[in-house]
């Protein structure tokens, strides 16, 4: 069986998750809206610049959660991808997705964001597959710290070659989809990988390497 894997900002989803859903946290006022939001973008910038590590990117970030149980979070979840995250999907990568699974391949999705919101996201889509950032809990709360090998750079290839091997798969069967650059480590070990909405760091890999570059709105 093949596999489709698809990462999700500006691929599935036009814009960036983790911004929405600090901008939601805003609206819920778990967080200072000015002082939050202005910081996270700031971070953000710098690390899609290279600038800044996600773990650094990821400190500052789960700092809204800390002190806050899952049930809380689980509770907020639904109507943020209702409200926010479903009408921002691209309806192309929507059909991709239904092609794949009309073609019988396993649909993953695989993204550096935590797990509850990925698999909140994929629920809404009715996939079952997902890998995502898992979060440390200290005495029923979220600590604002991560667990595990988290899913960005060589950690998200990792993660993914160990689900693989989990469901009897091999990357010489899988596709991948995805925006972000830093999936260099996944796009170069996968049979068909396929650039989506590229910025310039990622189209000249692309172009230099013969990957098929997709537009998806």
């Amino acid at each position: 069986m093949a596999v489709a894997i698809f990462d999700l900002d500006n691929t599935l989803l036009e814009g960036t998750c983790s911004s929405l859903w600090a901008a939601y946290l805003a609206d819920l006022a778990w967080v200072d809206r000015d002082s939050f939001l202005q910081r996270d973008g700031e971070l953000l910038a710098r690390y899609e610049q290279g600038e800044l590590s996600m773990a650094d990117y990821l400190s500052f970030s789960l700092s809204a959660l800390v002190g806050r149980t899952a049930e809380e979070v689980d509770f907020v979840l639904e109507p943020f991808v209702e409200d926010v995250i479903e009408p921002l999907l691209h309806n192309d990568a929507m059909r991709s997705i239904a092609d794949h699974r009309s073609a019988g391949d396993r649909v993953l999705l695989a993204a550096a964001i935590p797990t509850f919101l990925i698999a909140a996201i994929a629920d809404r889509l009715g996939l079952a597959d997902v890998l995502g950032i898992d979060l440390q809990e200290q005495h029923g709360f979220y600590s604002g710290n991560t667990e595990g090998v988290p899913t960005y750079g060589e950690g998200k290839l990792q993660r993914v070659q160990a689900w693989l091997a989990e469901q009897g798969l091999s990357l010489a069967d899988a596709s991948l989809y995805t925006h972000s650059p830093q999936d260099l480590p996944l796009l170069e070990r996968v049979d068909r990988p396929h650039a989506v909405n590229p910025g310039a760091a990622l189209l000249e890999q692309a172009e230099r390497a013969g990957w098929p570059v997709l537009t998806w709105r």
